[in-house]
Formats: structure tokens, sequence, C-alpha cells
């Protein structure tokens, strides 16, 4: 079962990323969760929140991707919306923003304002298209980003659509994890000797396409396929794929190396009865033999004969069973926080550790506690807000 985390509700506490405050401008998908993983490693991140949200109807409450931060609400459109975003970037070392490109810079929050203000600021834009480019002024969601590197073409089976990856590999991997590797090397620029702010252009373009380069070299070199369905780790290969059980549920090999593949089959009870794992030519046979075998117990029945093996086989389990799994329990990879179950941070650090802190931020509940903190000349005593929540 999930693990428990009672670490102080403090923000920006423990972590690597102690000390490094962030403003992020509220948006959806990548940022956020870029934003995120910031304040899981211990930055104290400020969420600058729009009247009205950020555009999709999650109740924020279970917005797991505003954990561990703090929110604000500021109207970017009002007469002293960005002289309050202003004042926030003037005591921050990163600034996280995905609208269009242009949008900030209409705003008054733009890249210029901003390190007129904060020289040392590292600015990161987070988009789909990039912020230059015949598409860069074009809406798209994660789908359509893959689509055109082709990320989303190398997955699914022969002669079958795609299958669309939930938004994993391009919101999240080429999107999210790009900028924050990218704001992270930036900062350690602007606080070397002689360093100074910048932008970085994060695109999910740009990272989804990165993400393939092992396959391009592969492809290169005659060892892939530019198709799906035919390669070693895109479902063609019959030992690294998944197989239905008796009860429709799904166990996972991954059997590439031959002492794997031999435990595998042996395991399998399949050792000497099938062709050779190099004979290409009867690929199908071999499939539909460990198919077959596997229709005959049910996935628990299956994960018990290889759970103690080096033969690289896993049950497929659910979002609601991964929690319970005996190896990521005994890890914690899963915490409970404020009643809910969910991933833990991640990496982990021996001298630093991370740890869920706070639950999702509320759309300015920490105004004062910010402007106590940050020190924002806004909220002087005696200023008013024009709005509820709002810095004052």
């Amino acid at each position: 079962m999930a693990g428990t985390d009672s670490a102080a509700q403090t923000p920006g506490s423990g972590g690597p990323l102690a000390g490094v405050r962030v403003v992020e401008l509220a948006g959806i998908g990548p940022g956020p969760f870029a934003a995120m993983l910031l304040a899981d490693l211990g930055a104290d991140v400020v969420r600058v929140d729009r009247p009205g949200g950020a555009g999709l109807a999650i109740d924020p409450a279970y917005d797991l991707t505003n954990r561990n931060k703090r929110s604000v609400l500021v109207d970017l459109k009002a007469e002293d919306g960005p002289g309050r975003v202003l004042d926030l970037v003037e005591r921050a070392d990163i600034l996280i923003e995905g609208y269009r490109p242009g949008v900030a810079e209409r705003l008054g929050v733009g890249p210029d304002a901003c390190l007129a203000r904060n020289p040392q600021l590292v600015y990161g834009r987070m988009t789909g298209w990039g912020q230059e480019g015949p598409l860069a002024q074009r809406a798209g969601h994660d789908i359509a980003y893959i689509a055109v590197t082709g990320a989303l073409g190398m997955i699914g089976k022969a002669g079958e659509p795609p299958a669309v990856p939930a938004n994993l590999v391009g919101d999240y991997a080429g999107g999210s994890l790009y900028l924050v590797v990218g704001v992270l090397a930036a900062l350690q620029h602007a606080r070397a000797e002689g360093g100074s702010g910048q932008v970085v252009d994060a695109a999910i373009v740009d990272g989804a396409a990165h993400l393939a380069t092992m396959i391009h070299g592969m492809m290169a070199a005659g060892g892939w396929q530019d198709r799906r369905g035919a390669n070693l780790l895109d479902g063609g290969c019959p030992f690294y794929g998944a197989y239905e059980t008796a009860d429709g549920q799904y166990m996972a090999v991954g059997a590439l190396e031959q002492q794997f593949y031999d435990r595998f089959i042996e395991l399998l009870g399949l050792a000497e009865q099938v062709p050779a794992r190099k004979d290409f030519a009867r690929w199908g046979e071999l499939r539909d033999a460990v198919a077959a075998r596997f229709k005959t117990r049910t996935r628990d029945e299956w994960t018990a004969v290889f759970e103690h093996s080096d033969a690289c086989v896993a049950p497929v389990l659910s979002l609601r069973e991964a929690p319970a799994h005996p190896h990521l329990a005994a890890r914690a990879t899963f915490v409970e926080h404020g009643g809910i179950t969910q991933p833990a941070p991640a990496p982990r650090f021996a001298a630093t550790p991370v740890s869920v802190r706070r639950g999702p931020a509320l759309p300015g509940a920490d105004a004062a506690e910010v402007a106590r903190d940050w020190n924002v000349p806004s909220a002087a005593p005696g200023s008013r807000s024009r709005q509820p929540g709002g810095l004052r």
C-alpha cells in the first residue's frame, strides 16, 4: 500500500533546489508539471493564477501538478497586473510561461520587461511548436506535436492506427522535462562568474524529436525499419511486448538478451518447442506460441511464475493497482498526502531528500504569505487589492 508523507508543510523547504525562487505564470499541461518538478525538488514556486482559472475544468484541490507550490491571483490585463508580476520577477531566479509566442510581451511580462527588472533571471518558455517557425502561432496539443516528429508514428501495431500514449511522450517527456533541464542549466550559467540571465525556448517538437535520437542512429545503421511493429523495441519482436492472460489481463515481456530469453522460454514451458529467437522468418510462429501459452493462466499466476527470475517479465498493472505493487510499496514510490495517493517526487537525493510538503495550491490562497516571504513592494501596508486573494 502507499506510504504516507509527513514532512513539514513549509514552502520550498528541503531538496537540492532549496532557496531557488520560481514564478510560474499559470497555464495547462507541461508548464505546470515542470514547475511542480522544480517545487518537488525544493524550489519555492509561486504560481500566478488568473481570475477564472487556467482553461481546464479541474477541481484545483485535485490538480496534483500544483502540489508544493503557492498561489497568488493577478489579473495581467488590469492596469497594475504586469507590475505585480514584475515585483515577483525581481526577486525570482526562474520564470516559466506557456503562452503562444508574443502573448507574454503583449501582457507586459515578456523577456525584455522581465530581464530589464532582473538581468539574472532565467526566462523559461514552454510551447508546442516553439517561438519560431511556420507553425509557431498555431494552436496544438500533445498528439499533433509528436505526430510531426515521427514519435507517434513509431507506436502501435503494424497495419493499425498509431497508439496514443496519453500525453506522456509530448507534454511531459518532450516538454516539461526538457524545460526543467533547460532552466536549471541556464540557472547554473546565470550564477557562474560573469554569467547572466537568458531565455530558454523549450518546444515539445524539439524535445520529442530529441527523445528518438537513438532510433535515428539505428535507422541510419540499417537496424531500424521506418514503420510500426517491425522492430526490436516497438512490438515487432515476439519477446518484447505484451500478452493477454486467461483472465483478460496482460503480462509485459522484455526478454531481449539471450540469457533472459532462455529463462523466459524455460519458465513459460516452451523450451525446445519454439523456433530459435534469431529465426526472423518464424517470428510469427514464435509469437503465436507465446501468446497461446500466456492464455493458459491468469495474470497473477504468471506473476508468481516469473517474479523471482531474471526473465524480464512483469504484470501490466492499472493506475489504481500500481501503488500496491510490493516493490513500489517498499520504495514508497507512491505516497499519500491530503487523502490523495500520488507518485512521490523523483529522483531521490541522499543529502537533500525531497517530499510532498503541501497539497495542490488553491488559486490566490497564499497571497499574504508570498507577499511577506518575498517582500513584494505592492504588499506594503495600506495598499489595496483589486480582487480577493490578489497580492495586496
